[in-house]
């Protein structure tokens, strides 16, 4: 996109407009209707104020553009001279020439004569949004933004912190001094690091030396700020009395990078007695406790949804495998975005751009009160695996005069696989941007990306999908689905905190947006989603056993008689199975190569179940947690839940019915059927040994796929056995 570029630099010698022979002056760079000032300086003839105007090339409507430098004042601000650049005659940067050096103007009056003293240090060019003068400069498009609040409108990158697992093993305790001795103590620990709180079980061992050997599991960001903060307390007289206490700052703390085990350490606990009020620290005081606490740098700590992540590598740097390859991602525009806020009596979108690949967060600026906007902005991240996610979400800028100053309202939000990208090609698309409300899905307008993946090397990308997707330690000493759902909220949590402190923020409803922090919270639509996707995965398996049901009642004779051919070949030749699989599979891959996907994949409403989902559903889904709701519609919908539950239990019965059945076969739970078997058993090992397995295959294939005149519509012999096994259904309550 062309900006042209004024960089106003100084003045020196400017003629005194008051008493004193001196001035307050400023510069005001003024292009048709556009307007740019910069700061005024008290009492100051030579002023440096080394600031960048642009303006887009788009929106000029006028021939010249006119730099002045006046006097402030209390009524009306003098001119102290001007210049004047005709349009036509500026001249053309590129990146990577280098920038163009400033000159010395002689500033003039109105009736274009030099004046006597008084001169301008400027740059005039014509350049694009790629300059590096760009991300600091006045835009014209932002005209009406002034102060602190151009901050939350321009381009940043951020980083998201560095996050580790860790490992508090608390062993054992000795020499407790509990203030009730006459009663058994009942001890555990807890542990408090920042917001995150744990606590151990009550030592089965009531004595003053109680033993304890669990693991207790926390995220830390760097750099640390906060201790662990470690208190023994005992329960025994019916309220919790603590008995010890402990800081621990994490600096102090090894890190581990495999399974290794970590030395232990015992420590002094600390009580803190309170006399008069107040809290004071009991010297005399010798217990200790035994804790092995280690940072776990052989994780990945998760921070999103596993099902797209965007960075799989484990916390050390040392244990980093190179790059695989590069990711360009151009954020083009958008257009179609509907109305967010009201501004002036009618409607308004102040839209900006956030996306996330890894520890790096980029932000596009704000294009202001616009519906297409356009922001032709280009960033580039390191791929270290190519089975990650990119995410690109839109939002509208609720920190800018009118914008009402609430929340970063979203507009939508993108997902594109790497894997799904062909190396060295650019994909330019329009995905459209949907939202979910509560009225229902909602379209919101269409975002086009750029998106190019460069691969380095190969072999190194091919060997990568014969690797672990996480680092070795999540398989050697593995963590609880639990544990890694706890942990995960915590990191996300942890995140969104110390990228809303960051100058200017990236809010929190930004950041949660973008980590799908609600993604884990049951509702209904996704359920029935997941069902759907489900039985879109047998969906092949079901097409397949209608195929072979018509093949085994003849519906046409002539591919009946194929198969048979075929079945009897195969079985004469049965060296021939595995590689007419195989090449099966092969062909069908080749078939499939000329419709393979040409774009990488968007939201799908219709995937998502949001296109006929139900009114209450999605009140459903949109209730706070724990519910706000009313009595009578949390019962409504319990009433619901159980009724759903319901029909699972009874599919969830079934399965186990026709488990124990199988079990029962042998156990002589039924004699007669039992004695039915264990006889079939014996004649099926005679039979099997005297004749030849391809005979048996051939006479068991040719009783399946015999003619239907040959059928008859009754369940089958070894069925109806089957059926009247006994199961311990008849056991429950």
């Amino acid at each position: 996109m062309p900006y042209l570029y004024v960089h106003v630099v100084k003045a020196k010698e400017l003629p005194g407009r008051d008493v004193s022979g001196s001035c307050d002056p400023y510069v005001e760079v003024k292009l048709g209707n556009y307007k740019g000032v910069t700061k005024h300086f008290e009492k100051k003839t030579s002023p440096e104020w080394n600031q960048v105007f642009a303006f887009a090339k788009e929106r000029i409507q006028a021939s010249v553009v006119e730099i002045s430098v006046k006097d402030k004042d209390v009524v009306v601000d003098d001119l102290i001279g001007r210049a004047v650049f005709d349009i036509n005659e500026i001249p053309k940067r590129v990146p990577p020439d280098s920038p163009l050096a400033p000159q010395w103007y002689r500033l003039e009056d109105r009736k274009g004569e030099k004046i006597k003293k008084g001169e301008l240090m400027l740059a005039v060019w014509m350049g694009t949004q790629a300059d590096e003068a760009f991300p600091h400069a006045w835009h014209s498009d932002a005209a009406a933004i002034a102060g602190d609040t151009v901050a939350h409108i321009r381009s940043k990158v951020y980083l998201s912190p560095r996050l580790w697992y860790v490992r508090v093993n608390v062993i054992e305790a000795q020499d407790l001094l509990p203030n009730d001795k006459s009663k058994a103590p009942e001890v555990f620990v807890k542990v408090i690091l920042g917001n995150q709180a744990l606590r151990t079980k009550v030592s089965p061992s009531k004595s003053v030396n109680p033993m304890w050997n669990e693991d207790l599991l926390f995220v830390a960001a760097e750099p640390f700020e906060e201790p662990i903060v470690l208190t023994v307390e005992d329960r025994s007289g019916g309220k919790e009395e603590i008995l010890g206490r402990l800081l621990v700052p994490l600096q102090s703390v090894q890190r581990r990078l495999d399974n290794k085990p970590v030395h232990t350490r015992w420590y002094n606990l600390e009580k803190y007695l309170v006399i008069d009020g107040e809290q004071k620290k009991d010297i005399k005081f010798a217990s200790r406790i035994h804790l092995r606490i280690c940072l776990e740098g052989g994780y990945h700590v998760m921070d999103e949804s596993t099902h797209h992540s965007s960075d799989l590598r484990p916390t050390a740097r040392q244990l980093w495998k190179p790059p695989v390859g590069i990711l360009e991602l151009g954020i083009l525009s958008a257009h179609g975005l509907i109305p967010i806020k009201t501004r002036d009596g009618r409607g308004s979108t102040d839209a900006y751009c956030v996306a996330k690949y890894g520890q790096k967060w980029v932000r596009t600026r704000t294009v202001l009160d616009s519906f297409a906007p356009r922001w032709n902005e280009q960033y580039t991240w390191e791929v270290f695996d190519v089975c990650t996610v990119v995410t690109i979400g839109v939002f509208d800028n609720g920190q800018v005069p009118g914008g009402g100053g609430g929340k970063d309202s979203r507009i939508g939000k993108v997902r594109i696989r790497l894997s799904t990208l062909e190396s060295d090609r650019v994909y330019t698309h329009s995905y459209p941007l949907l939202v979910l409300h509560p009225s229902g899905v909602k379209k919101m307008g269409e975002l086009q990306l750029a998106v190019r993946f460069t691969c380095s090397l190969w072999v190194n990308m091919l060997y990568m999908y014969s690797q672990p997707l996480l680092p070795k330690m999540h398989y050697v000493h593995p963590l609880s689905v639990i544990q890694l759902d706890s942990l995960r909220h915590q990191a996300m949590q942890i995140v969104s905190m110390r990228l809303s402190r960051a100058e200017p923020p990236l809010r929190r409803e930004v950041v949660e947006y973008m980590l799908d922090v609600d993604s884990h919270m049951w509702n209904m639509r996704r359920s029935k989603a997941n069902f759907f996707r489900i039985m879109g995965v047998f969906r092949g398996l079901i097409a397949m056993s209608n195929w072979f049901h018509q093949i085994r009642h003849w519906k046409n004779p002539l591919t009946s008689v194929l198969i048979h051919i075929l079945f009897f070949i195969l079985v004469i030749y049965p060296e021939l199975i595995i590689p007419t699989f195989f090449l099966y599979l092969f062909i069908v891959g080749i078939w499939n190569f000329r419709i393979r996907p040409r774009h990488p994949p968007h939201m799908d409403v219709k995937l998502s179940h949001a296109d006929a989902v139900h009114p209450d559903e999605l009140d459903e889904e949109f209730d706070t947690f724990p519910t706000t709701k009313s009595s009578d519609m949390v019962r409504m919908r319990y009433d619901r839940l159980r009724s759903i539950a319901g029909r699972v239990q009874t599919v969830v019965g079934d399965l186990a019915t026709q488990g124990e059945r199988l079990v029962f076969l042998l156990s002589w739970r039924d004699p007669r059927a039992t004695a039915l078997f264990v006889t079939l058993c014996l004649i099926c090992a005679v039979v099997f040994y005297v004749t030849p397995f391809q005979v048996i295959a051939l006479l068991v294939g040719f009783y399946v796929l015999r003619h239907p005149r040959f059928r008859q519509k009754l369940p089958s012999a070894h069925l109806n056995f089957f059926r009247r096994l006994p199961a311990r259904s008849d056991c429950m309550l």
